[in-house]
């Protein structure tokens, strides 16, 4: 406050500036896509050495900490936020946090996690279908909307694309799914330095999407009493479309 009186009494105006560091990391550098190329690699490696562990008996909680171990041993010298891990009922809540839950037949399990490398972050999420229990059928049509609207939105990522029609072209298939009403948050966003910073993809956004951005696209059906199902890749912008940065398996898995 003194320094800013001092600058008025010299008759030096101040305007100020919001979000002047987030506009600057909206695109990436070489550098940087470097950093997060890794942090997906790591996060990657560390799920695959626990996607065996899936089974039904096995708590929440001890799927989760198995793949926080695993990622600290690929390197990773954080972990960007609490691992998601969610089965059945619990997979209906976006953002739950693992408990003593035991995976059941015919539960959802959901994972939600990322990898860092160089101080940058990853972020992704996949969903498996455990075998048996009942309807089987509208899980797999569940299932089947948020892949589609996954794919659908990722092929309409372009420079220049405004970002709020990404959102709109992932939640146009979910709702002619005839889930429209289950699908609350926004469909992707920023990762970098931070696990959620710009662009926001949503149906709030404003900006256009630009060559360089990395986000995520997550769309998702959250269906109380019977689970929920998140599909979320990372996507780099280039100049002709977009490249995935996740390579995961992303078609169903029964477990």
């Amino acid at each position: 406050m003194l320094f800013y009186k001092a600058l008025l009494r010299k008759g030096i105006r101040v305007k100020g500036i919001t979000n002047l560091i987030e506009e600057m990391r909206r695109v990436k550098s070489a550098l940087e896509i470097k950093a997060i190329t890794k942090a997906v690699e790591r996060a990657e490696k560390a799920f695959l050495e626990v996607k065996h562990y899936i089974r039904p008996g096995v708590p929440e909680r001890h799927l989760a900490v198995r793949l926080e171990t695993a990622l600290k041993k690929q390197g990773c010298t954080v972990i960007p936020f609490d691992i998601i891990v969610a089965s059945g009922k619990n997979s209906a809540m976006p953002h739950a946090r693992p408990s003593d839950n035991r995976i059941r037949p015919g539960d959802f399990v959901m994972f939600d996690w990322a990898g860092e490398a160089g101080g940058y972050f990853s972020d992704m999420t996949r969903t498996f279908l455990m075998k048996g229990g009942r309807d089987l059928s509208k899980k797999i049509e569940v299932y089947t909307a948020v892949l589609n609207a996954n794919v659908s939105a990722i092929r309409s990522v372009h420079h220049e694309t405004a970002a709020r029609m990404v959102d709109k072209t992932a939640r146009d298939v979910i709702k002619k799914a005839g889930y429209g009403d289950y699908f609350g948050h926004g469909t992707g966003h920023g990762v970098g330095l931070d696990v959620h910073e710009l662009p926001r993809i949503s149906r709030f956004g404003r900006e256009s999407i630009r060559s360089g951005m990395v986000f995520t696209v997550e769309p998702g059906i959250y269906l109380p009493g019977l689970g929920g199902v998140r599909i979320e890749d990372m996507v780099l912008v280039e100049r002709q479309g977009c490249r995935t940065m996740t390579s995961l398996p992303k078609k169903l898995e029964l477990l």
